[in-house]
């Protein structure tokens, strides 16, 4: 578990603090995150990949990296590594980052009957938000052109940022506090109507790994924030996908703000939520 948290601290600091904010115009930085991000998977014991492509004028890189399973069916964990401007982006999304990794690390020696693939995404941010030049969205369209069979996406989006005030925690409609925590101390796992049972298989399997709560909504995108990050461009070419997330801006203060930093972050709680989604892929991926 120390070391768990260490390894989250340090990819988070590292993001957020070190290299500091990460738009979309700031090119060196975004490189300077990838050069980090593939650092990492290379001292795991990965050969990276990247896919590059073009938007605005500049070159964008997803980069990602695959644990080969007995099939060439894909479960994927990404989190997007852009920011918007003027924040560190500590919780959104150096902390999606920091999971990816370290779930890359705790996994790099399972043998799987799904293949596993980790990936870390640009251009999730504005202005390139809900639009074909996010790096999740490049991605999708590759494997659906490519054939590829995805047993399931996992978008690592904020899950750094927990709370135990009363009243800590908001909703898109008032109803919804009459069926979950009125405090912003859990994990929240959400998805559309199609990917409802994918949904529930890695609730179940977390719910084995940890203790920590976790809650979880399948519903449609007409409510505000359901399809907010990269699962949405899964969703667009039919692939099941769903977000885990601490809510982000339905519960921290710090939203896309200068006081997203590393110290506002909950260390110990974000390493039970890497403990229950290690348990849910290892699942997943031998069945």
């Amino acid at each position: 578990m120390t070391e768990i948290i260490d390894n989250l601290k340090r990819s988070v600091y590292t993001l957020s603090e070190v290299i500091g904010p990460r738009p979309y115009h700031q090119v060196r930085a975004l490189e300077e995150a990838v050069e980090y991000i593939t650092s990492e998977f290379r001292r795991y014991g990965y050969t990276p990949s990247c896919q590059s492509y073009e938007a605005g004028g500049r070159i964008y890189r997803n980069v990602y990296v695959e644990i080969r399973g007995k099939s060439d069916r894909l479960l994927i964990i990404g989190a997007h590594y852009d920011t918007v401007d003027g924040t560190p982006g500590a919780d959104d999304n150096a902390s999606g980052v920091a999971g990816m990794l370290e779930l890359a690390r705790l996994l790099r020696d399972g043998s799987f009957n799904h293949s596993i693939q980790f990936i870390a995404f640009p251009l999730e941010e504005p202005p390139f938000f809900y639009t074909k030049k996010m790096g999740s969205y490049q991605y999708a369209r590759s494997l659906y052109e490519e054939g590829r069979e995805v047993t399931g996406m996992i978008c690592l989006e904020s899950i750094g940022y927990f709370t135990d005030s009363e009243g800590s925690q908001n909703f898109p409609f008032p109803v919804f506090r009459w069926f979950y925590p009125e405090r912003g101390n859990f994990i929240a796992l959400i998805g559309n109507i199609r990917s409802r049972a994918f949904l529930n298989g890695v609730k179940e399997a977390f719910r084995e790994g940890t203790d920590m709560p976790v809650e979880s909504l399948s519903t449609v995108s007409l409510i505000p924030g359901v399809d907010f990050s990269d699962h949405r461009s899964f969703w667009k070419f039919g692939y099941n996908a769903i977000m885990v997330t601490d809510t982000a801006f339905y519960r921290n203060p710090n939203y896309h703000g200068p006081g997203d930093t590393p110290d506002t972050l909950d260390y110990p709680r974000m390493a039970e939520v890497i403990k229950g989604l290690r348990r849910a892929l290892e699942e997943i991926a031998t069945h």
